[in-house]
């Protein structure tokens, strides 16, 4: 690859100051930060910018800037500046199309009322594709790659076009490493606290009010994954949040209530699991004895999908990078008793 520097001149129509100021942010920090990550210079005045840099990242950019652009027309109010987010967001959108072959468009969209969500790299292309072909889908992986959100915008996607009858939100109420105690309140305000990303994501999509109204129906069900018990699931959207801390059992019993003409989504990650140590991960489990499946696919994440700040993606990296290190060299130690003939609990 040359590393001959390109410029590449940019205006952008109509020219309106306020637009112009949300596009550059505070200080200019939008514009750093686009420097930063793709790895150009930018200098502008009003409308004209001027992009320095390798033709693939200059043209990268520009594209970049126009897409944004566009999106400051929408913004309102007394904080018009463009998020940080989402120009992390458009950034890594724009590098992983970059490097990816085209996909078939239909399957990269999913319209809500509050608008279109799409996914934002391959693999999360991937996981929608195989939302909409598969009965099961499995989404592994750490935080912040949109296993949930995702899920729940297929979801409503289809309960809008009513394709299914009703949605329902479960996962396990397991705490996090903490023991919370006495919670107080009746039953719904006891689990709230564990389903609540499942509310967040909704109240996006549909609005408070639409969620709370489909919720009376029970068109919309919020539930404990102990409710599951005993009943089967047809013409339902079924999604299982944090199914890493399901049991084995936990696990079976789920996949068992999924009725006709109905689908689900379990989503997990196998790294945080909140069991106690002698119990084994239903997620897991169902890793292992359901990969043959035809109407079950698997979706692996990794780092380089975390869609939320770029530190995020660091942290899973060096993570998964300490956790290597320590299988390596509990690998090699225990090499090391084999050839010495010496039972390592003498040790």
């Amino acid at each position: 690859m040359s590393n001959k520097l390109t410029t590449l001149n940019l205006y952008l129509e109509p020219a309106d100051t306020r637009r112009l100021i949300s596009l550059c942010g505070p200080f200019d920090d939008n514009i750093k930060q686009l420097e930063r990550r793709i790895g150009v210079e930018i200098s502008y005045r009003d409308n004209h910018f001027q992009i320095v840099g390798q033709a693939r990242n200059c043209l990268i950019v520009n594209n970049l800037l126009k897409t944004l652009y566009i999106e400051t027309q929408a913004i309102k109010g007394s904080t018009p500046d463009l998020e940080p987010d989402a120009v992390h967001l458009a950034i890594q959108e724009a590098v992983a199309l970059e490097a990816e072959a085209p996909r078939d468009e239909k399957e990269l969209y999913i319209k809500t009322k509050r608008g279109v969500i799409k996914p934002r790299t391959p693999n999360q292309s991937d996981y929608v594709a195989n939302i909409v072909r598969h009965d099961i889908t499995f989404g592994v992986g750490p935080a912040g790659t949109g296993k949930t959100y995702l899920a729940v915008a297929a979801a409503v996607d289809a309960l809008e076009h009513q394709e299914v009858r009703r949605i329902l939100l479960t996962r396990p109420a397991v705490e996090a490493g903490e023991k919370l105690g006495f919670l107080p309140g009746d039953l719904s305000q006891k689990v709230d606290p564990y389903l609540r990303p499942l509310y967040d994501a909704l109240f996006e999509m549909l609005g408070f009010e639409k969620v709370e109204r489909l919720i009376e129906r029970n068109i919309i069900e919020v539930a404990p994954l102990a409710y599951m018990r005993g009943r089967t699931l047809n013409d339902a959207f079924i999604i299982l949040d944090e199914s890493q801390n399901t049991t084995v059992e936990q696990m079976k019993m789920f996949l068992t209530r999924i009725g006709f003409n109905s689908r689900a989504v379990i989503t997990g990650d196998i790294t945080q699991i909140d069991l106690p140590k002698s119990q084994k991960s239903g997620l897991r489990h169902a890793i292992e004895v359901l990969r043959e499946v035809d109407e079950v696919s698997f979706n692996f994440f990794q780092a380089k999908d975390v869609v939320r700040h770029p530190v995020v993606a660091r942290i899973v990296e060096a993570y998964e990078e300490h956790d290597q290190r320590t299988q390596m060299a509990k690998a090699k130690k225990d090499s090391q008793y084999k050839l010495q003939g010496t039972p390592e609990n003498e040790h």
